[in-house]
This record gives structure tokens, sequence and C-alpha cells, in this order.
């Protein structure tokens, strides 16, 4: 029987995924410390679902691995699914940039993903560190969904334009979900595109490009928004790699 196990901070999603574990009939497990008690790290499946920045140390503690995308996955991804130009570089070589861009950290949230000129960034972070540049581009809306063996489980929008969408319920209509789903399994059909057992793909509307790949994310630290917790669940158990 899987465990979930849960950090200390309180958030809808991880009460949405305690309630759905429970009616699956999961044990789950709600941290007091940020440290694993030593009667969970002999549990036989756990679980996890962390912060990004705490993810790592916890699950080593549990003696798992968390599946996560490479850090080059979305520049590696060819141009007809992100059109864009997005680049893997390191931060040393992001502040020589002299032009605007967008700036993120491929898998966490170490400094705010937006937009700088390479002067910008700051000097707390290596010049080692690896770092997504992306052309600046206008998003119409942004969807997220949870995959698990190329196959889409659930998909919710999530932004329209820069409004986090959870105070209208993330409410989409069925045509906005299909063409988002249609766009999710174009991607997920091409066998040339390197896609973990478990993952989750962000997929939205670029203004005068059309659809295209917005992120790959892990499963285990992402938000679900308004996708099914008990389908996000199936889909977050097999990102934990023994």
């Amino acid at each position: 029987m899987p465990t979930l196990v849960l950090t200390p901070r309180f958030t809808e999603d991880s009460q949405a995924l305690w309630r759905s574990a429970i009616q699956l009939g999961w044990q789950v497990e709600r941290l007091k410390t940020w440290r694993i008690p030593e009667r969970l790290k002999t549990v036989s499946d756990p679980v996890l679902y962390v912060e990004a920045l705490f993810g790592p140390t916890l699950a080593e503690q549990l003696g798992i691995v968390l599946s996560e995308p490479p850090n080059g996955w979305l520049a590696s991804l060819p141009n007809a699914y992100k059109k864009r130009q997005v680049s893997l570089m390191s931060m040393g070589e992001a502040r020589q940039l002299t032009e605007p861009a967008f700036i993120k950290p491929p898998n966490d949230k170490s400094f705010p993903a937006k937009v700088y000129v390479g002067s910008q960034l700051s000097e707390d972070y290596d010049d080692h560190l690896p770092v997504l540049v992306a052309e600046i581009v206008s998003w119409e809306k942004e969807f997220r969904c949870f995959v698990l063996e190329r196959e889409p489980q659930a998909i919710s929008v999530y932004l329209r334009g820069k409004t986090l969408q959870r105070d209208s319920g993330f409410n989409a209509s069925e045509s906005e979900l299909c063409a988002a789903e249609e766009m999710v399994k174009s991607v997920l059909a091409d066998a040339t595109v390197n896609i973990p057992k478990a993952a989750v793909l962000d997929v939205g509307v670029i203004t005068h490009r059309g659809w295209a790949v917005v992120e790959m994310n892990s499963v285990w630290g992402a938000g679900i928004y308004g996708c099914d917790p008990k389908k996000v669940l199936a889909v977050l158990k097999h990102s934990m790699v023994p």
C-alpha cells in the first residue's frame, strides 16, 4: 500500500491529495518537521509530494530518487513544439547578455523566473548554475497536463494572460481542453522527444504563433490546479525511483 508523505506546509493541493489518498486506501503522513522520522524510513512504497528545494533531501532520507526532466529538455525540443528560441547556458554566460530575455532555473525555483537583462541576475548564484534563456513571448493561456507512460491523465487550465485561474475554479471550455490535449498528444506521439515515465507537460497559446510547449516539470512538486487529484496520485506514484 502506498504511503503519501506530505511536508509541514499546508496547501490546497496537498490537502486535495491527502483527501484523495485516504479515499484510495493509501496511508498518509504529514511531516511535523523538514526531516523524515525513523519510522517512515522503512515504508515499502513512499510517495512524496514536496516543494522543489526540499525534494532531493527528503527523498534521500526515504531511500528514493525523484524523477525529473533533464536540464536541457526544453532547449532541445524541436522548434515546431516550442515556437520560440530557448537555450541552456550557465549563469555566468547569462550574466553577459545585454538584451532582455526570459530566464529561469531548469527544474527548481532557486531564483524567480522572469525577464532579465544579464546584469540584473544576482551575484549570489554560482556562475556554473544552469539556466534556461528564452525569447520573450506573450502567452494567451496555459494548461497543465499530468502524463504517465506517454499518455495524458489529467489536464487543467491554470493561466489566462498572467492571471492564475483559481478564482474561476480553473474553468475552461471543452473545446479548449480538447485543443490543449491534442497539443500534448502531438508531443507525446513523437518518439524523438524524450518523455520520463511520469511527467508534467505544460502547453499554451503564444500570441500570433499558436499552440506551443511552455515547459516540462517534475510531478512531485507540481501544482495540480484543476486536475483530478486521484489521477494526479496515479502519476505521482510513478515519479518515485527506488
